[in-house]
């Protein structure tokens, strides 16, 4: 043992803490500041009392204090998910990404620690953590949200201080003896859940359920007793759905215990009873585009899903339960609550909703959770969703820094963020707060925050990087959409001009249809002239009410993704506004460069796009082809029947680019046809399944008579 490190007595104290914390179902986090060092004998030395497996060390695998710790690389730390943990080492040393440490502290059962490796408190402002280089933040020597976190923890009481140079040999906090044993079992309120469930399961159909919780109250296992228990009673094909696989593990984990010595196969995404029944997972791609029959379907982490893959759940089996988190570091789950309501109540109005409150895996009131909720605005809340008007103050649009607010302000700001984008998580706080190159603008009714815009500048690269990032030998953190227009357009100048980019934009539920969103989206712009910068810019997945917010807001699409983004299953879509000459003349080429490859795209890279929002987007590029008179002819021909549809092809599609047609189109009732058959090129057997058509002969004569029509009626050609 080194000079300093913990004495016997210390040992004894270390191991009783614990016991007393499982006893009370508490977990505490332990703060053990100074030279990494010396930090980690005195781990070595203490850690052999403590009962520590399964346990966790987030550092180099040579460093590790104890064989009894798994080595976990922080960005691994989804790999642990659904998994428990006596003992959490954190080597903030080797970076702190928000997320990961987040996560991880979720994973402690009743009675874990969790240690947290750092310099003094007093140091962490200028730490130069070195995670920050991962995101940009490596630019700045100043660090707001690591002294926001510094403050918390030194005004937190049941915080343990462990100074390695002068507080070796602390005093444990006085934890008095429960009343009674906590022990993890269910809670009142998860057998209630469960038994919901089933009958839901068992009853009428279009009925759906609806359940949201806090991370920790049991309603993943909820939802896999539950399967089991209806897979028992007599169905005979459950299914359930997730962002991810790693989302279900609980689910099925509770699954397989429930039905035990019933189960006759299972494999990692089904099990199969003795009786018959199927319980299965499948990515809710597959699940719609499969559409296998089931009595019951169940949405773990629905927020994480775009409502309108939700919506064709909903509409696509008899019975649908939604299950998501309402506070939680993969992104939170009210925007959810709030936006999916109205589909719920306009579709199914006799859907029922039921909210987990009391933890399973600790005791109320724990204050690890209140912690690390603090520290990273888990609970983060905008306020109520009721309806604002302009009646109750004037509404103001005003420059608001982050990082100078106080914890109410940032809480009601950041809520609103997390309110409107699923997947706001503790890192998008630390990047808000400590990226010199934010500005954010605020906008108020009254004494009420209304909206956020939060934005940064990016690009202004120096000839000769912008030119390697052309050709994609350079990548520069911080420069999202000046590198990709750059990559991908193959304009240099996409990155030596500077832009801002708006990076999230939300308005309060109970305050929209007032302009707010354009009117901050303004003050940004304006921002922009009077900064004498060249661009104000967005980049977003894809959608048509957001497309149209855009265009309302004076921006012009200039790019389209060409892969789907992994949660939304959406195409990236990045738009600019043109704020100087330069930046004015760098969207006028982009977007001619796009139209000019849109037709030879549109099949290859988008097939599965949208048609409505195919067309919009169709529809904002400029006009690239002209009809001359062998078009027209050839047009007339296939309107008449005398010219087939493969040979008409190429003249369909020529003529969805000139002028005003495909504004035309969008009014008509087979444009979607038009999009599916002309555009993306799909098979006459994919449209029929989508319902547009009979068959070729019957899409072949609706085309023919929508060509008519164009020829008739339609915009000059």
């Amino acid at each position: 043992m080194t000079a300093g490190g913990p004495t016997a007595e210390d040992l004894e104290s270390w191991r009783s803490f614990q016991v007393k914390l499982a006893r009370r179902g508490e977990r505490r986090l332990v703060l053990v500041g100074g030279d990494r060092t010396e930090s980690l004998t005195w781990l070595k030395t203490l850690l052999p009392a403590l009962t520590l497996e399964p346990g966790v060390w987030t550092g180099p695998e040579s460093d590790c204090p104890s064989g009894a710790l798994v080595t976990l690389a922080p960005k691994h730390v989804r790999q642990w998910l659904g998994r428990e943990s006596s003992v959490v080492i954190w080597d903030g040393w080797q970076g702190n990404p928000p997320d990961g440490f987040a996560a991880l502290a979720g994973t402690l059962k009743a009675g874990g620690l969790l240690f947290w490796l750092m310099p003094p408190l007093a140091g962490w402002r200028r730490f130069e953590d070195p995670d920050y280089a991962r995101t940009g933040l490596d630019q700045s020597t100043d660090h707001p949200f690591a002294g926001r976190m510094a403050h918390i923890l030194d005004a937190d009481a049941r915080v343990i201080r462990i100074n390695i140079a002068a507080n070796p040999h602390p005093e444990l906090p006085d934890v008095s003896a429960p009343l009674a044993d906590f022990s993890v079992k269910a809670t009142q309120a998860q057998d209630d859940l469960v038994k919901r469930l089933v009958h839901f399961g068992l009853g009428r159909r279009r009925r759906p359920l609806v359940v949201t919780a806090d991370r920790g109250r049991g309603k993943s296992a909820a939802l896999g007793m539950a399967a089991a228990e209806l897979l028992r009673q007599g169905r005979r094909q459950v299914l359930v759905t997730a962002p991810a696989r790693e989302n279900v593990e609980t689910l099925f984990s509770h699954a397989r215990n429930t039905l035990g010595a019933e189960l006759l196969k299972t494999d990692t995404d089904a099990l199969e009873t003795g009786t018959g029944g199927c319980l299965r997972f499948l990515p809710v791609r597959e699940l719609l585009a499969e559409k296998p029959e089931a009595e019951v379907v169940m949405v773990d982490e629905a927020a994480a899903i775009p409502a309108p893959l939700l919506k064709q759940v909903l509409l696509g089996w008899p019975r649908v339960a939604f299950a998501s988190t309402v506070h939680g570091y993969e992104g939170a789950g009210r925007g959810f609550a709030i936006r999916f309501r109205r589909v719920l109540d306009r579709e199914t109005p006799h859907w029922q909703s039921l909210i987990l409150t009391e933890p399973v895996r600790w005791a109320p009131g724990d204050p690890l959770e209140s912690l690390v909720s603090r520290l990273f605005l888990l609970a983060a809340d905008s306020g109520e969703p009721d309806a604002i008007s302009t009646d109750s103050g004037a509404l103001t649009i005003e420059p608001w820094n982050p990082s100078g607010a106080s914890d109410s302000e940032l809480s009601e700001a950041f809520g609103l963020l997390v309110d409107a984008h699923y997947r706001t998580t503790p890192a998008d706080l630390r990047q808000w707060m400590d990226d010199p190159a934010a500005r954010s603008w605020q906008a108020r009714i009254g004494d009420r925050v209304v909206g956020i815009l939060w934005g940064a500048v990016e690009g202004g690269l120096v000839p000769e990087i912008a030119e390697q990032v052309t050709l994609g030998k350079r990548r520069i953190r911080g420069h999202l959409l000046p590198q990709s227009l750059a990559t991908h357009s193959g304009f240099p100048g996409a990155a030596s001009q500077r832009c801002l980019r708006v990076v999230r934009i939300a308005v309060a539920d109970g305050a929209r249809r007032l302009g707010i969103g354009r009117r901050l989206v303004a003050a940004a712009s304006d921002f922009v002239e009077a900064e004498e910068l060249d661009t104000l810019g967005t980049s977003y997945g894809g959608s048509s009410d957001l497309l149209a917010f855009w265009q309302s807001c004076g921006l012009e699409l200039v790019r389209v993704g060409l892969q789907q983004e992994a949660t939304s299953g959406e195409y990236p879509l990045q738009m600019l506004q043109g704020r100087s000459p330069a930046g004015a003349d760098l969207v006028k080429r982009l977007r001619h460069r796009l139209a000019g490859h849109w037709l030879t795209l549109i099949p290859l890279a988008w097939p599965s796009l949208e048609p409505h929002l195919l067309a919009e987007l169709t529809a904002d590029l400029p006009a690239s082809r002209s009809a001359n008179d062998d078009d027209r002819r050839d047009l007339n021909s296939f309107a008449c029947g005398h010219r087939g549809f493969l040979l008409s092809l190429p003249v369909l599609r020529n003529v969805s680019m000139t002028k005003g047609v495909m504004d035309w189109l969008m009014k008509q009732d087979h444009a979607a046809l038009w999009c599916c058959a002309v555009l993306q090129q799909q098979s006459w057997s994919e449209m029929q399944v989508k319902g547009l058509c009979r068959g070729q002969r019957d899409g072949e004569d609706r085309l023919r008579r929508l060509t008519g029509q164009l020829l008739q009626n339609g915009p000059e050609l």
